[in-house]
């Protein structure tokens, strides 16, 4: 968790996220990161928050590969789920935040070019955790997306071998072999 004067104030892999949505651009791993969060604490109040901001990584991550359709489908969905009074209560500004929601939203629909979406912060603390992290990890906040194949196709780039092997178990376990 991030803390401040011993305080938790954010889940880490929140943090995380925004430094991987505003400085790596890797949005499938921001799926990645909330998605694990979001499951493994099951009743969480800030369960549609997840999903949503995990909907509008993967918008971004369709638009950027030309996927208009799906980012559509993805940023529509992000918007229903999202709110400023949420994304506020998370160091955003929610305002701000939702305009830039919508015009990517808006943006895919209209078939226009991929942009990267900045989230705006107002939390000072949450702002000087993620600009640490950035530097540390020798990024650049807000730097533009890159088209290289690691980013852009990573659904099938990534190795899929403990998620195939598992399915074949369940085959197994209900076919009784």
């Amino acid at each position: 968790m991030g803390e401040r004067d011993g305080v938790a104030r954010y889940p880490w892999a929140y943090v995380q996220y925004l430094v991987e949505f505003h400085a790596t651009r890797d949005y499938f791993e921001c799926h990645e990161l909330l998605e694990d969060h979001w499951k493994s604490h099951p009743g969480d109040p800030l369960a549609e928050v997840w999903v949503g901001l995990i909907q509008l990584a993967v918008g971004s991550y369709h638009h950027r590969r030309g996927n208009l359709a799906g980012a559509v489908k993805m940023f529509a969905q992000a918007k229903r789920r999202l709110n400023a009074e949420s994304l506020d209560g998370l160091g955003l500004d929610g305002d701000r935040s939702m305009i830039r929601i919508i015009e990517r939203c808006d943006a895919a629909e209209a078939g226009e070019a991929f942009e990267d979406v900045e989230l705006p912060i107002h939390d000072e603390w949450l702002k000087g955790e993620c600009d640490r992290i950035t530097r540390r990890e020798g990024l650049v906040w807000g730097a533009p997306s890159r088209r290289e194949e690691a980013l852009t196709d990573r659904h099938r780039l990534r190795d899929r071998t403990d998620v195939l092997a598992a399915r074949e178990a369940a085959l197994k376990a209900r076919d009784g072999r």
